[in-house]
């Protein structure tokens, strides 16, 4: 298990499991370069859920169409965990989509998308499960690259028929009883979570370290994934109204120079920012002092293991404030939100 562009390197799939739209990990599991298949995350998966007590679980489960396939949903359906997964586009899924669209039963989902849904038992599946038909209209002056050996690009541009429609389509299957209009925005939610991933491996190095060794494999991803985990609370805590990448909230959050004064037996922290975005950064060092005095102030009783949560039960708090008003809230907490990559 090999890097074929690097001999000697190993190649590792880091199998992550996010708490969706906060993007926070909540665990990862290094495992070789050939484990990418779903059935190699289900068993941490498994692990990570069976700790918890059926109210601390998550709302549901969502992952792409690697975990639409029997073993997974059969593995959620067993201890009743709410789950949402896209499905192959196979023989069986195109009969559905082509029987649900002669009935003509759309649904507007927002952003272009309409929404029906059915009932499906495919080949290999146990039971019968809800599944949603998402589409969306393709806008035309559309371009295709054709892929050969030659060194000459070759494009080949589609000119549809003024009364043809073009369309792109995703199927989800689904155990959980959400509206049409829920399940769109959970779908398209997802790419806000590969936003973050993207961030990890570009932004933090997540996989820059590699070994034959898969436990310190293992060890660095997961010290990375909660520096990245405490690095994000604390930005929140800083700038709640939206969420600051790496890239440009740790130039502005690490570019000043402190300096500790005591006196009378208080000690005092002067920041000499270099920044030129300095009034931006003071007004997010006051958030940040803020949500500092709020715990010591209201549980200076608390044991220190127990401060920590106060601290994020506040930062929520802010967040949840500082949420456009004109957003439609659709009952939905963050789902969970399992995948991985090679």
């Amino acid at each position: 298990m090999c890097n074929p562009t690097k001999p000697g390197r190993p190649s590792h799939t880091l199998h992550t499991y996010w708490i969706g739209n906060v993007r926070l990990v909540l665990d990862v599991e290094v495992q070789g370069g050939k484990t990418t298949a779903a059935k190699h995350s289900l068993p941490r998966l498994r692990v990570l859920l069976d700790r918890l007590a059926p109210e601390e679980r998550p709302a549901l489960v969502r992952g792409d169409n690697a975990f639409g396939n029997e073993g997974v949903m059969t593995a959620m359906e067993e201890i009743d965990q709410p789950y949402l997964f896209k499905l192959r586009q196979t023989a069986g899924v195109k009969r559905l989509i082509e029987r649900l669209w002669r009935q003509g039963d759309w649904q507007s989902v927002d952003q272009g998308f309409d929404a029906v849904e059915g009932k499906l038992r495919l080949t290999g599946w146990s039971r019968e499960r809800r599944v949603v038909v998402l589409r969306r209209r393709v806008k035309s002056s559309l371009a295709a690259e054709a892929s050969n050996e030659s060194p000459q690009q070759e494009l080949q541009f589609l000119d549809a028929p003024d009364k043809t429609k073009l369309w792109e389509y995703a199927v989800l299957v689904s155990n959980a009883d959400y509206s049409l209009e829920a399940m769109g925005q959970l779908y398209r939610d997802r790419t806000d979570c590969e936003n973050g991933f993207d961030e990890l491996k570009n932004q933090w190095g997540w996989g820059g370290y590699t070994t034959h060794d898969l436990e310190r494999c293992n060890l660095s991803a997961r010290a990375v994934a909660l520096i990245y985990n405490w690095w994000s609370w604390y930005v929140r805590l800083a700038h709640p109204k939206a969420r600051l990448e790496a890239i440009t909230s740790r130039p502005m959050l690490l570019s000043g120079v402190a300096r500790l004064t005591q006196h009378a037996g208080q000690s005092r922290l002067l920041l000499t920012l270099s920044h030129a975005a300095g009034d931006q950064i003071k007004a997010m060092i006051t958030n940040i002092r803020k949500g500092l005095d709020h715990v010591l102030a209201t549980a200076p009783q608390l044991p220190k293991a127990s401060r920590w949560p106060a601290l994020v039960r506040y930062i929520v708090s802010k967040i949840l404030v500082a949420r456009p008003k004109h957003v439609r809230p659709l009952g939905l907490p963050p789902p969970f939100l399992p995948c991985g990559s090679g």
